[in-house]
Order: structure tokens, then sequence, then C-alpha cells
């Protein structure tokens, strides 16, 4: 990897939320569905070397905890010396506190 590049990694919940939006548009438009897709693979992508671009997500204010909006949905990612962690894709006017207790009740996702 180059200097000054960071790995980016999907979360396994991260990856299936994804496949889920996408999915889901793709039941009225196969080409709006591979538009999102696109654009939150090349987003995450460009974090390897942009990852501080991202606000820090205003309902945790943690300064490694960042997002950016793909869409209407939000892309929240982790930010650590040597990866970016993407950790969840989700849609912005769902609520987030309840959406953060769900995933935390999960096995396992302990990123949020």
């Amino acid at each position: 990897m180059a200097a000054g590049r960071r790995a980016v990694i999907w979360t396994e919940s991260a990856r299936a939320a994804l496949d889920d939006v996408v999915t889901y548009i793709a039941q009225d438009s196969r080409e709006a569905a591979l538009r999102v897709l696109v654009a939150a693979l090349d987003t995450a992508s460009s974090l390897d070397q942009f990852a501080e671009r991202g606000r820090i997500v205003p309902e945790l204010n943690q300064t490694d905890l960042r997002e950016l909006f793909v869409f209407d949905y939000r892309l929240l990612y982790r930010v650590r010396p040597e990866e970016v962690v993407v950790v969840a894709y989700l849609h912005g006017a769902r609520d987030f506190a309840t959406w953060r207790q769900e995933q935390r009740s999960r096995p396992g996702n302990d990123q949020l």
C-alpha cells in the first residue's frame, strides 16, 4: 500500500446492510440500485487517502468515528492509523438511537 494510504475494510454488518439496501432498491429499479452500490463502494474506497473528510457522527461525538452521506444513506466509518473500517450503512432518516441499540444487541457487533 502506498505511503499515506489506509486499507479500507467493511464489517460484515455494514456489507450486509449495503446488500439489503441494493436489493430493496432493485425491486423498483436495477439501474438506481447499481448507482447506489457504485457510489457507496467508490465513497468507501476513497477513504484510503481522505478518511478525515467526513464529519464526526453528531450523535456520538467520537473523533475517530465519522460519516459521509451517499444519496440518502449514512456511511459510518472508524478511522484508525493503518485502516478505515466501514461499520455501518443506514438510511439517513432512520432514528439513530434505536438503530444503535439494535446493533449493540447483536453478538459480535462492537464497532459502535
